[in-house]
């Protein structure tokens, strides 16, 4: 498994904004009718104007107004205090928006130094967000990125411990839990070498299970671990819990895991050899969003291992009706092509730079 996106924080779905809403219009409802010129334009104003933005799909014009408050902490001299932490926050995201790491990763480092704790309550900026961000876009890796998701682990422990709300504990619970299994997919891949990696993810997942043991996303991890260990009845279990969870939950649903998580899942799912299951999720994935070339690669070669595995069964099973098995694997080979077809045209079509696929495809 490779680096995936941090835990999802509690604003969270830029990926749900309703990009058709007018902005000034949100915007006048959070602040009230009173208007004001640019130039007096508040930081606070500026922020909230900024956010409306981002969440409306206008990242470029939210880094304006980011900035624009940025330079008025300056000119107050307060850019250096925490006061400054709500616009570095927002500007490290509208970076990540923009699809610019460095620029993103420095304005977390600079969060991080006023906040080095996370103490900083997360409404005005601070708790543990910017750590978890930061391990996933550490150049470094391995140790590196555990530490930072650590950092943000304890704040998450800390704030579970002081926070008498249930909604906010459950909040808490599950972005612990995304942390926890995080660091667990770094053990299982660039600190895969380390002689306690095996020790290190058995505790990581135990915890994730234990604070949050209805997260499709934990269940995900433990499947991998346990596929990992080659305890395969047990993974399928997890991947079957996991799915249960959601699968009858409408496309935008909080409860259904991201996207990039459902292909992984799939992933997972054809490992091992639960087919129908990774046909299902596909399937959802492509109806959500067609144009993805890994979504219509994997549909492919998943349906050409169900092709493949109804030829073992043939092979296998002498009361086999031979005429209905041939037909069912000629119908699996056939949409086997046609996915795989459609992820090579939608390859040359968006200049998809992974060539390994474009090869097995």
């Amino acid at each position: 498994m490779g680096k995936s996106r941090p835990p999802q924080k509690g604003k969270d779905a830029r990926s749900r904004r309703l990009s058709k809403t007018n902005p000034d219009r949100v915007l006048a409802a959070r602040l009230g009718s009173k208007k004001s010129g640019k130039s007096k334009e508040s930081i606070e104003e500026l922020l909230a104007r900024a956010n409306v933005l981002l969440e409306t799909s206008q990242p470029d014009e939210a880094l304006s107004h980011a900035l624009r408050a940025l330079s008025k902490l300056k000119s107050e001299n307060i850019v250096s205090t925490a006061k400054a932490l709500p616009t570095l926050v927002l500007l490290a995201e509208i970076h990540l928006e923009l699809g610019d790491a460095d620029a993103a990763r420095n304005a977390f480092l600079q969060a991080v130094s006023l906040d080095p704790h996370g103490s900083v309550n997360e409404s005005q900026g601070g708790g543990a967000e910017k750590f978890l961000w930061l391990a996933q876009l550490s150049e470094e890796g391995g140790h590196d990125s555990v530490s930072w998701f650590e950092k943000g682990i304890t704040v998450l422990r800390n704030e579970l411990a002081s926070s008498p709300n249930p909604e906010m504990q459950a909040q808490k619970r599950k972005k612990l839990a995304a942390a926890l299994c995080g660091v667990v997919e770094i053990y299982m891949t660039d600190l895969s070498w380390e002689p306690d990696a095996e020790s290190r993810c058995e505790s990581l997942i135990t915890e994730a299970m234990l604070v949050a043991p209805e997260s499709p996303e934990t269940l995900q991890t433990l499947a991998n671990v346990r596929i990992s260990q080659t305890r395969v009845d047990e993974a399928r279990k997890a991947l079957s819990d996991s799915i249960e969870l959601w699968k009858e939950l409408p496309a935008g649903d909080d409860g259904v895991p991201e996207f990039p998580a459902r292909i992984s899942l799939s992933r997972l799912l054809m490992e091992v050899e639960m087919e129908d299951e990774a046909m299902e999720v596909l399937e959802r994935l492509v109806e959500e969003e067609d144009t993805s070339v890994e979504a219509w690669y994997l549909g492919g070669w998943c349906m050409y291992l169900t092709a493949e595995r109804r030829k073992q069964k043939k092979a296998t099973n002498l009361q086999a009706v031979e005429g209905l098995e041939d037909d069912a694997r000629k119908a699996s080979l056939m949409s086997s092509r046609d996915w795989l077809t459609n992820s090579l045209r939608l390859y040359e079509s968006q200049d998809y730079e992974d060539e390994r696929l474009q090869d097995h495809a």
